[in-house]
């Protein structure tokens, strides 16, 4: 080979090399890196790619008058709403709602035709509960056109229209029929709550453990847990099925709506299954479902693989 030909295959692979180095560790934004390690284009947490049927401009589920394809709810969240209370969100944000003419018992809905573009039924497939819940509170129903659809508690799940943004409850109170959903599948209320002890945290930050020193928690005050057989870079997840029930994965996160962490690698991983999940310097995080409150650190040391992080993004208390 000339030494022409060699200079010039080494240039290429070092801009390859230099390239790929960069791609987890920017410090531009949330961002997203893709299923396979690879980092995407810089978004904010609650945007979703053009055509996806979040954001549109008719709102979910609509593209310039048609209904698109139902879109999977993936890792289920819990929100706190100060008007409604305790809300479930699908993995992007937005609003589950129930139906007052549907039944819980035997579950059965009674949206169908016109009804089900403005209210499109949730799939029931690849559903996780929320974190320190019940997954057994999940269920589906068989629709008329031989679909399955989330229920909670029995109630079948629905999104609405006319929430254009994660966050949104537009459909709440349609009618007089339609309202947000509680944990439980209930309507959601505010009255039904719990007092908050204390003032509302940011999406991501950190509690002194008396144990552990300091932990990352959520914006319930759950404890944030890092796996060991997880990796960085390429960034992959190597919980996926089943064990997403017993970890479920840490939603996407603003930087502006976190104190006290480390917010280098502090992107979004769009995991192969579909979910999107926050990772703390490129390392995916979770939290536990055998925590069912605040401060508890029942996953730490579990399987000798998963440790709570360090603000710094770190395992804590993990043998060296």
């Amino acid at each position: 080979m000339s030494t022409w030909r060699s200079a010039a295959l080494a240039a290429a692979a070092a801009t390859v090399l230099a390239v790929t180095a960069t791609g987890c560790g920017q410090d531009k934004g949330s961002g997203y890196a893709s299923g396979n390690g690879q980092p995407v284009a810089n978004a904010g947490a609650a945007q979703q790619p053009t055509g996806s049927g979040y954001g549109s401009s008719g709102g979910y589920g609509q593209a310039g008058g048609a209904v698109s394809a139902a879109k999977q709810a993936g890792q289920l969240t819990v929100t706190d709403s100060k008007d409604l209370g305790k809300v479930v969100t699908d993995s992007a944000g937005f609003t589950l709602y129930r139906f007052d003419k549907d039944t819980a018992s035997p579950p059965a809905s009674k949206c169908d035709g016109d009804c089900a573009k403005t209210w499109p039924a949730v799939p029931a497939d690849g559903v996780t509960a929320p974190a320190g819940t019940d997954q057994s509170k999940l269920g589906s129903v068989t629709r008329a056109d031989g679909t399955k659809q989330l229920t909670i508690g029995g109630w079948p799940m629905y999104r609405y229209a006319k929430d254009t943004n994660p966050g949104d409850t537009n459909g709440q109170n349609v009618g007089g029929t339609w309202h947000a959903a509680a944990p439980d599948g209930k309507k959601a209320s505010a009255a039904a709550a719990a007092p908050a002890a204390t003032e509302a945290l940011p999406g991501l930050s950190v509690r002194k453990d008396a144990k552990l020193g300091d932990v990352i928690v959520d914006a319930r005050g759950m404890t944030v847990y890092r796996f060991k057989k997880d990796s960085a870079w390429p960034m992959k997840s190597a919980c996926t099925g089943a064990c997403l029930q017993k970890w479920p994965v840490v939603a996407p996160v603003e930087k502006d709506n976190t104190k006290g962490i480390a917010l280098k690698g502090f992107v979004t991983f769009d995991r192969p299954d579909g979910v999107k999940q926050q990772s703390i310097t490129c390392w995916p995080v979770y939290t536990f479902s055998g925590d069912t409150k605040p401060g508890d650190t029942n996953g730490q040391g579990a399987g000798g693989t998963w440790y709570a992080v360090s603000p710094q993004g770190k395992l804590v208390g993990a043998p060296k």
